[in-house]
C-alpha cells in the first residue's frame, strides 16, 4: 500500500481553531486542518510553515506536536502529524480551499471532517477548553 506522510496546522486563536474545506478530489467538501506533504530534506515544521504560506498566504508559529495519526484510506496509508500553531499575523487568504471557519470546542464537531483529522478532535477540544 502506498504511504504518504503529511503535516497539519491546528491553528489556535481566542479559544477557536481554524478549519478549511477541501475544494477538490475524492473528499471534496470535507473539512480538514490545513497542511500538506513533507518534501525531501524538510523537517515537519519547515513543511508546515511552507504549506501554510502556499495555502493561506499566512505565517505561523509552530508550537508543538499535538498528535500523530496513522490512518488507512482505501488507496493509501496516511501518517498525519498534527501541530498546535498560532498565526504570526492575522492576514490569510484561501488559495486552495473553498471555505474556512473558526470553530470552538462546541462547534468543532459541526462539520464533516476527513477521517484522519477527525481522530484528533477530542484532544483539540480539550486544548480549547484550557
Amino acid at each position: 500500500m502506498k504511504r504518504i506522510e503529511v503535516v497539519a496546522a491546528v491553528i489556535r486563536s481566542e479559544g477557536r481553531v481554524f478549519a478549511t474545506q477541501r475544494g477538490y478530489g475524492d473528499f471534496k467538501d470535507w473539512w480538514e486542518f490545513p497542511g500538506g506533504k513533507i518534501e525531501p530534506g524538510e523537517t515537519a515544521e519547515e513543511a508546515l510553515a511552507r504549506e501554510i504560506r502556499e495555502e493561506l498566504s499566512a505565517e505561523i508559529t509552530v508550537e508543538r506536536l499535538l498528535k500523530t495519526v496513522d490512518w488507512d484510506y482505501p488507496a493509501f496509508h496516511l501518517t498525519l502529524h498534527c501541530f498546535l500553531c498560532s498565526l504570526s499575523s492575522e492576514e490569510m487568504s484561501l488559495n486552495e480551499h473553498e471555505a474556512a471557519k473558526w470553530l470552538d470546542a462546541e462547534s468543532i464537531y459541526s462539520v464533516k471532517w476527513l477521517p484522519a483529522d477527525e481522530d484528533v478532535l477530542p484532544l483539540i477540544a480539550k486544548e480549547l477548553q484550557k
